[in-house]
């Protein structure tokens, strides 16, 4: 498994996965209520990006119903949700890792920003797996209501999801085995970081290019706020 720590900052460190396509599915094999709830909540994220590539003129947009447009709101939330969580949700079956750092970056250092972000994001997603969970039941009251289930699609997806990334922290932070492996490129994101937007979406580009890295640069100038 490769993961990437990312500057975002003059000393703010993020860590950045890019799954492989299907990765999220559960295996055909897995039973119980929370595998039907994996397989619910990765076809929900399918169709959330596909509703995120979707493009839609001008006027079909305002020919939309009201549903039909918070559904496409919530579909977006669905997917920026999901690109946050998939690397804690595949650190659940991990046993060895690679953390790719900055090569400016001690190793030590790099290991300890990894593990203490783990631990942290552990607790909070078990805190609110156990809030959604109850949510989610609640939520069965309105299985009547026509329609796309907006609100089941909400607290599973929130439910499972958190239940996953809780786990999957616990693990990283606890159980897989991290090996360091330094990066220059990694490095050159900091001073990209300093560029006019002009010159810095294609130098965040040509990095995220070597890096083989898909949408890096959105991931970066999504949490990053250049200091000029």
């Amino acid at each position: 498994m490769q993961v990437f720590l990312i500057p975002i900052g003059v000393d703010r460190y993020e860590p950045y996965y890019e799954p492989v396509e299907g990765d999220d599915a559960p295996s055909a094999d897995e039973a119980g209520w929370f595998a039907r709830q994996r397989r619910r909540m990765s076809e929900m994220v399918r169709e959330a990006e596909a509703e995120r590539h979707r493009r839609h003129a001008p006027a079909a947009e305002r020919a939309e119903g009201w549903g039909a447009r918070v559904k496409r709101k919530v579909m977006r939330w669905i997917v920026e949700r999901a690109a946050e969580q998939r690397l804690l949700w595949h650190l659940r079956t991990a046993s060895d890792a690679t953390l790719h750092a900055p090569d400016d970056l001690p190793e030590a250092r790099a290991l300890d920003i990894m593990t203490v972000g783990l631990k942290r994001d552990a607790d909070r997603h078990f805190r609110w797996f156990v809030v959604n969970l109850l949510l989610l039941i609640v939520s069965g009251i309105f299985f009547f209501i026509p329609g796309p289930n907006l609100i089941g699609y909400w607290f599973t997806f929130t439910t499972v999801g958190h239940l996953l990334a809780w786990r999957g922290a616990a693990r990283g932070a606890g159980q897989v085995r991290w090996q360091v492996a330094p990066s220059a490129d990694l490095s050159g994101i900091r001073p990209a970081l300093l560029l006019p937007r002009r010159d810095r979406e294609p130098r965040l580009q040509e990095l995220a290019d070597r890096l083989g890295l898909q949408h890096l640069v959105t991931f970066v100038e999504r949490l990053a706020v250049p200091s000029a």
